[in-house]
């Protein structure tokens, strides 16, 4: 049974996010096919706002349960950031799996042939108010070795995206939800911004759906 080749789709943000005047969508999803011991993992994330897609990437994972920590997962691969920028390409490392009392964790190292190292660092937590209705907190930061002017990414601590969405449950592979989302870019990342006419502090109103299969 151990062999047995299974796979499974989540896309856990498929929303919309407004603050009145601007409007963007937002995906965020992760698969994977394979055995119990050995998977490929496949995740893609990024926003589309005016026509334009940004902060946009695509990772191709192997993966490997972990002897010595239980509930986690060893991920190697390789990353793609794709979007309207010009196209960056790493090697990534990670772990992925629940920390205790059930908190969804994600550590990943990035390096690149240029000599740029970035990290990633999100979590999550489903917090039951009933079988059906679950309220998400969830956070996402990311960090970068050195700039690169061309993708307006400075050094440093470079953004944060972080949410809290109310879904309800019409079954566990559907699930319509409403929220609220705030980004923050730091640094040189924040004067980028600036200079291209973007918001550094942006709060918004969401609603999506979460899919799995």
């Amino acid at each position: 049974m151990d062999n047995q080749i299974i796979g499974h789709v989540l896309f856990d943000q498929l929303e919309g996010r407004t603050n009145g005047p601007d409007n963007e969508f937002r995906w965020d999803g992760q698969g994977w096919i394979g055995t119990d011991m050995n998977k490929l993992w496949f995740k893609s994330e990024g926003f589309v706002e005016n026509g334009q897609a940004s902060d946009g990437d695509t990772e191709a994972l192997y993966d490997r349960p972990l002897p010595f920590l239980r509930y986690f997962d060893a991920q190697a691969g390789v990353r793609y950031d794709l979007d309207s920028d010009p196209g960056r390409t790493w090697g990534a490392i990670g772990i992925e799996g629940l920390a205790p009392y059930f908190f969804d964790f994600e550590p990943t190292f990035y390096f690149s042939d240029r000599g740029r190292v970035a990290g990633r660092l999100t979590g999550s937590y489903d917090l039951l108010i009933t079988q059906r209705l679950i309220l998400q907190p969830q956070i996402e930061m990311n960090f970068y070795s050195k700039s690169d002017p061309s993708r307006s990414i400075g050094s440093g601590l470079s953004d944060l995206d972080t949410g809290l969405r109310l879904r309800y449950e019409i079954s566990r592979k559907f699930a319509p939800y409403i929220g609220f989302a705030y980004t923050q870019t730091f640094g040189e990342t924040a004067t980028f911004t600036r200079d291209n006419g973007g918001i550094v502090h942006d709060p918004r109103f969401i609603f999506g759906v979460r899919l799995w299969y």
